[in-house]
């Protein structure tokens, strides 16, 4: 496991989708285990591949580790099926975009069908923080970044903090 250097917006590679994985191989199980580890070291909820620079339609979550109880889980190729009609507005931020949260309205749940590391389609509901960062996390796989979600004025306001 190594902990890899994560990419900084603007970068291009945030804001390009990702393409699907084909196959489980020995190489994305090195790269789950290194975005775990760069996660937990940030320390962050969750990482997709192209915030590491891998342009791969995968991502790593742990919603609960900083409350004590770790809950590791991979989406491999991961697609939002539905989303909830309820919404929230929470605080959101990035390890791509360090130093600066906005608040980002999101469905309040949704239900994701994704592999696992075992090659096994699963299908499941998220609410509440897990919900949050599956949104936030496959926004990324499709070249987004919670900035992408707020409105122009908000959107130019943080950019000029961050830069």
């Amino acid at each position: 496991m190594a902990v890899r250097e994560i990419v900084l917006w603007p970068d291009v590679r945030l804001s390009t989708a990702c393409a699907p994985v084909a196959a489980i191989t020995d190489d994305i199980r090195a790269l789950v285990s290194d975005m775990f580890e760069t996660m937990y070291h940030a320390p962050g909820r969750g990482l997709a591949a192209p915030q590491v620079g891998v342009m791969s339609r995968l991502f790593v979550m742990d919603a609960t580790w900083k409350e004590g109880e770790r809950t590791p889980f991979v989406a491999i190729n991961p697609e939002i099926l539905s989303v909830s009609e309820e919404t929230c507005e929470m605080d959101e931020a990035c390890l791509s975009i360090p130093g600066v949260t906005a608040a980002v309205t999101r469905p309040a749940g949704v239900a994701l069908r994704w592999t696992d590391l075992d090659g096994t389609r699963q299908e499941r509901a998220f609410a509440g923080t897990e919900a949050r960062i599956v949104q936030h996390e496959a926004d990324h796989l499709d070249g987004r970044v919670h900035f992408d979600r707020l409105d122009p004025k908000t959107r130019a306001r943080l950019e000029e903090i961050y830069r």
